[in-house]
C-alpha cells in the first residue's frame, strides 16, 4: 500500500510493482485527478486506487477498511509512506510558521497516522514498513529547515519503530534519496501562493537584514531546482523493492548520486568541516 501515488516516486512505484505482478493499493490525494486516471488506464486490474489524504483521519481509516476487506486473513505485506510536501525552500528565519506546521502535518504526522492504522495488518503478515524520508532528514541542508525537520522526525520514528516492531517480525526501513525530479517540486501557482505568504509576513528589519536582492534570488533558486535533480527514479525504486523483498533489508537506504557522501562527512568529521563543505 502506497501513499502519494498521484505523481513522482509514489506514482512510479505503483506502476513498477504492478508490472512485477504485485497487488498494489495506490493511495492518492485526488482519486479523480490525472495521476489516478493514468494508474487506472495503464496498470493491471490488480491495482486499486484509494482516496487517501493522509492528513484526514477518516480517509486513512476508510482506506484501512478497504484494504482489510480485500486482503482478509492474508494480511498486508508492505506499507510505503511516500506522500510528502517540500514547502518553499528558504532560510528558516524567513519561513512562516504555517510552512513548518504544514510540513510536519503531511511529512510526519500523516505518515505516523498511516503507520499506526495499518500496523495490525503488517503484524499479521510479518511484513514491511518503508518510510520515504530524505537526505535533508539525515543532514542539515540550508533552506530546508521546515522540510528537513519533518523528514528528520520521520527518520527517527522509523528507527524507533524498527526496534520496537522487531519482536513481531515486522521490518522497518527509512529511505533517504538524494535530489530526484518528482512532483514534490510543485507547480508555479503553488509557489506563487507560498512566496506571497512568505513575503507578506516578513518583518521590516528581517527584510532589510537579508536584502531585496537575496529575497528575489530565492525564486531563481526554486526555478533552477529541478535542473539539479536526477530524472531517473530507478535507484529509488530499486531501494524500495529491496526494502520490501530482501530477507534482511537495510534499516537505511541512500539511493541517488551524492546521498551517502554528505552523510558520511556529517557523521565522521567535525561539524565545522561539514558546515564548510
Amino acid at each position: 500500500m502506497f501513499s502519494g501515488s498521484d505523481t513522482g516516486i509514489g506514482h512510479a512505484l505503483a506502476k513498477y510493482l504492478d508490472s512485477l505482478g504485485f497487488v498494489v493499493f495506490a493511495g492518492v490525494l485526488n482519486k479523480d485527478g490525472p495521476g489516478a486516471a493514468e494508474l487506472r488506464r495503464t496498470c493491471s486490474q490488480r491495482l486499486s486506487v484509494l482516496q487517501l489524504d493522509i492528513t484526514n483521519a477518516t480517509q486513512v481509516k476508510e482506506a484501512y477498511l478497504t484494504v482489510s476487506q480485500k486482503v482478509q486473513n492474508a494480511g498486508l505485506w508492505g506499507v510505503v509512506n511516500n506522500a510528502g510536501i517540500l514547502g518553499f525552500p528558504a532560510d528558516g528565519e524567513l519561513l512562516p510558521m504555517s510552512t513548518y506546521r504544514h510540513c510536519m502535518e503531511v511529512n510526519f504526522f500523516g505518515a505516523v497516522e498511516v503507520s499506526k492504522t495499518f500496523l495490525p495488518l503488517l503484524r499479521k503478515s510479518q511484513g514491511r514498513l518503508v518510510n520515504m524520508s530524505s537526505m535533508a532528514g539525515g543532514i542539515p541542508l540550508p533552506r530546508y529547515a521546515a522540510y528537513g525537520a519533518s523528514k528528520a522526525a520521520l527518520s527517527m520514528f522509523s528507527g524507533v519503530m524498527r526496534q520496537e516492531l522487531s519482536k513481531w517480525g515486522v521490518k522497518v526501513a527509512a529511505v533517504h534519496p538524494s535530489g530526484f525530479r518528482t512532483g514534490i517540486q510543485g507547480t508555479a501557482e503553488q509557489w506563487d501562493k507560498q512566496e506571497k505568504e512568505l513575503m507578506e509576513n516578513l518583518p521590516a528589519d528581517t527584510r532589510q537584514a537579508y536584502g531585496e536582492e537575496y529575497l528575489l534570488g530565492l525564486r531563481n533558486y526554486l526555478l533552477h531546482l529541478p535542473s539539479h535533480c536526477a530524472p531517473d527514479l530507478s535507484p529509488v525504486l530499486g531501494a524500495v523493492l529491496h526494502a520490501l523483498l530482501a530477507r534482511r533489508p537495510q534499516g537505511l537506504y541512500t539511493p541517488g548520486k551524492g546521498a551517502y557522501v554528505p552523510l558520511c562527512i556529517f557523521c565522521c568529521f567535525p561539524l565545522w568541516f561539514y558546515d564548510f563543505f
